[in-house]
Formats: C-alpha cells, sequence, structure tokens
C-alpha cells in the first residue's frame, strides 16, 4: 500500500463508480422515475386508506413518502453487485484490488458513491412526493438524520448486494437475489402499511426489518412527532452497514487469490 494514502484510493473509486453511473443516462433516468410511478399509483390507489387525522388532508399520500423513499434506495442498493459482475467479467476487479490500494479501500469508495447517488434519489424522491402532498409543513431541520438513515441503510443493502456478486459472480446469480430479497424485505416493512394493521406474523418481521428502521428515521422526524430515537434506529443501521461491509470486504480480499 506504499505510495497510496487511504483518502486519495477511496476517492479514486469513488469518483470512477459516480462517472460509470452517469454514463448510463438511461438507468439513472429511470431509477428517478421509477419510484415518482410507485408514489403516484400507491398515493392515489389508497388516498382513503385511514393513516390518522395527524397525516392531513391527502394522509397516505405523505404517509407512503417516506416508504417510497426508502424503497428507492433498497432497489439501487440491491443492483451495486451488478457493476462487480461485469468487472469480474472483464478481469479489471482482479486487477483492481491486486494494486497498491487493496481490497478494503476499492470496497469502500465504491460503497461511498453508491451511498451518495442513493440518497441523492430519495432527496429528490421526498422532495417531489411532499410537492405532490401539497407541501405540508416539515420539521426540515431533521433532514440530515433522515439522509443519514438512508444512507446506512443504502451502504448495508450496498455492500450486501456486492457480497451476493462475490459468491453468485453471474448476472443470473444477481437476478435472483434481486427477486428474492427486494419484495418480501419490501412488504414485510412498514414502508406502505402502519404496524396497527399488520397480522401478527408480519408485524413481527416488521420490527426486526432494516427497511422499517430506515423509514421510520425518515417518517418520524420529518412528518410525524418530530423525533429521532437513535438507539433503536440509526444505531441498528450503522451496526448492520459495519457488519455487511466487513463481509464484502472479507470476500473481495478473498478474490485477489486466483484460486478463489
Amino acid at each position: 500500500m506504499t505510495g497510496v494514502s487511504t483518502p486519495d484510493a477511496v476517492l479514486a473509486v469513488l469518483v470512477r463508480t459516480l462517472r460509470a453511473t452517469f454514463r448510463r443516462p438511461v438507468a439513472l433516468t429511470f431509477s428517478f422515475v421509477q419510484p415518482l410511478v410507485w408514489m403516484g399509483l400507491f398515493g392515489f390507489l389508497f388516498h382513503r386508506f385511514p393513516v390518522g387525522e395527524q397525516w392531513g388532508e391527502r394522509g397516505y399520500v405523505l404517509y407512503v413518502v417516506p416508504g417510497i423513499c426508502a424503497m428507492t434506495v433498497l432497489f439501487g442498493a440491491s443492483q451495486s453487485g451488478i457493476s462487480l459482475v461485469r468487472d469480474m467479467q472483464t478481469g479489471f476487479l482482479r486487477r483492481l484490488v491486486a494494486t497498491p490500494a487493496g481490497p478494503v479501500r476499492v470496497l469502500l469508495g465504491k460503497l461511498l458513491a453508491d451511498a451518495v447517488r442513493l440518497v441523492a434519489q430519495a432527496a429528490l424522491t421526498l422532495l417531489a412526493g411532499w410537492l405532490l402532498a401539497g407541501a405540508p409543513p416539515l420539521a426540515w431541520e431533521k433532514a440530515p438524520a433522515a439522509a443519514l438513515g438512508f444512507g446506512l441503510f443504502g451502504l448495508a443493502f450496498s455492500a450486501l448486494s456486492c457480497a451476493i456478486a462475490l459468491l453468485a459472480r453471474s448476472p443470473e446469480g444477481m437476478a435472483a437475489y434481486v427477486h428474492l430479497v427486494n419484495m418480501p424485505l419490501l412488504f414485510t416493512s412498514t414502508a406502505l402499511v402502519p404496524r396497527r394493521y399488520m397480522p401478527d406474523w408480519i408485524l413481527r418481521l416488521a420490527e426486526w426489518n432494516p427497511l422499517s428502521l430506515a423509514v421510520d428515521v425518515c417518517r418520524r422526524g420529518l412528518f410525524r412527532d418530530r423525533t429521532i430515537l437513535a438507539s433503536r434506529t440509526l444505531l441498528p443501521l450503522a451496526v448492520l452497514a459495519v457488519v455487511l461491509t466487513a463481509a464484502a470486504a472479507l470476500l473481495l480480499g478473498r478474490y485477489r487469490d486466483p484460486e478463489a
């Protein structure tokens, strides 16, 4: 690692990852348009769904905005490993992790780039949903905490996606992972439905679902009671991000071995 500082290596991979993202305008545009479609469909299809008087005239539309933001982060994070598969297939990844930068800094640069992109998407989705719901008063001073929650969640599931990519090493394996994880995780969370309407067995799953934690940071901080319980939301997300990043780094480190 001589001659390569950690910030420089991480920044170089971060910039490369973001550049690769912006060179695919069709995929980038779709990732911004898709949550707006979901928000319109769910928000107005279930606009009469009772979520409580505190949510105002467009109750469900406003209620579902944080859920759609979190869904955007989830769907985007689950695609993170696809770029690793491409780099594996071209042989670039093996050359990259064999450089003095090392696998840990390569992974951190990629994951931070993904987290920046996902938080930006969530912010734009939040802004669009807020306008769609009639621009009600929000606790904007809580926005940094909400961004941190989405960032930690995105970091964790981007790391998980990279770990799956390093194990599967094929687009088909990644496609199976995306379909197997995303929808069950979404529909066993509080993204779309309040806890009081859930069956008991789904409620138990929702309490342990990381997506519910990410949604709660935004929903409770910005929209509802303006409180954020760091010990119950941000701390578990941070622990999950660290654990999954460490697992992905371990797998990427093993990938340096030609026989891995």
